[in-house]
């Protein structure tokens, strides 16, 4: 079968996923970061676009690297060091870079939110925890002990969970945003959770996190942020026809 070309993959993703109606942060640079000779052959899905990331891409001859942190979230800098060894990995393997942010949590149906929440089990969820223009979580009302909450969650990530347990013993409303939110404890409280699921935070978040009578469920920005990656590759694979892999280089973080 053809090759499918790297600008018909492009367009059908920008569109997929929305780019265009979802605001991100600028150095997230959603969309094509790397181009490459125009044809792709092996798909590579990835949480971040770090340079352990790209040398296993190379290594297993993927053409089209998806990934949710994309190259750029430093800013301007000069092309040297790191930066220069990612970027001549990319080039010297023929590989392009498509990345997506958050674009790529709130998709209804590839997002990493949507996937965990499945994952819990949730239903009739509600748009949550409006960032930027757009609601990128989602909740759900569900009375669960909350240390059930937290092993079927550890379950679903296949990881630890670190609780914080400054709510109620049985949740009435849980938030759920995948990643990083952890610093957003107030605001998600304010939305009308009483148990709030994402991936990290900082120490002072857990007297905060008593003081605001709500439960935390840390279980990792790594781990909370796999889905997504490996439904796109999914996907992508089963509509063009082309192998995939989910490279995995979890933080522990």
């Amino acid at each position: 079968m053809k090759k499918p070309s790297l600008s018909a993959l492009v367009e059908y993703l920008t569109t997929l996923l929305n780019h265009a109606g979802v605001t991100d942060w600028p150095n997230a640079l959603n969309g094509l970061q790397v181009a490459n000779s125009g044809k792709v052959g092996k798909i590579g899905a990835a949480v971040d676009a770090c340079e352990a990331t790209l040398t296993l891409a190379a290594e297993r001859g993927v053409t089209l690297l998806l990934v949710h942190h994309g190259l750029f979230w430093s800013g301007l800098q000069p092309v040297e060091g790191p930066a220069y060894r990612k970027l001549k990995l990319a080039l010297d393997a023929d590989m392009a870079v498509f990345s997506s942010h958050l674009p790529l949590d709130l998709h209804p149906r590839l997002g990493n939110n949507a996937l965990l929440a499945k994952a819990l089990g949730f239903k009739n969820l509600e748009p949550f925890f409006l960032e930027k223009g757009n609601f990128i979580g989602l909740q759900t009302r569900l009375a669960l002990d909350r240390d059930t909450l937290s092993e079927r969650l550890s379950a679903a990530v296949g990881g630890p969970v670190k609780c914080i347990p400054g709510g109620p013993e049985c949740t009435r409303v849980i938030g759920l945003v995948t990643g990083g939110a952890g610093s957003e404890l107030a605001k998600a409280a304010a939305e009308g959770v009483d148990t709030f699921i994402t991936g990290e935070g900082p120490h002072w978040t857990y007297p905060a996190a008593e003081e605001l009578g709500l439960n935390v469920l840390y279980a990792g920005h790594y781990a909370t942020e796999t889905f997504g990656v490996k439904a796109l590759g999914a996907h992508l694979s089963r509509k063009y026809r082309l192998p995939w892999e989910f490279l995995d280089h979890p933080t522990g973080m």
